[in-house]
């Protein structure tokens, strides 16, 4: 488990994105999609689905 987490972070760093905001998105954001919506959490394309 603590291996996905830190591929997480760090993906999120290759991407240039604060990992802190980008797993608290994802853990906020994930229990709402539905599975064909997944896509959009990851971190090349978290910047084009943030809300405001």
């Amino acid at each position: 488990a603590s291996a996905a987490i830190y591929s997480l972070i760090e993906t999120a760093k290759a991407n240039g994105l604060p990992p802190y905001e980008y797993l608290r998105y994802v853990f906020e954001t994930l229990p709402t999609l539905n599975d064909d919506e997944l896509t959009t959490l990851l971190p090349w394309h978290w910047k084009d689905t943030l809300p405001g």
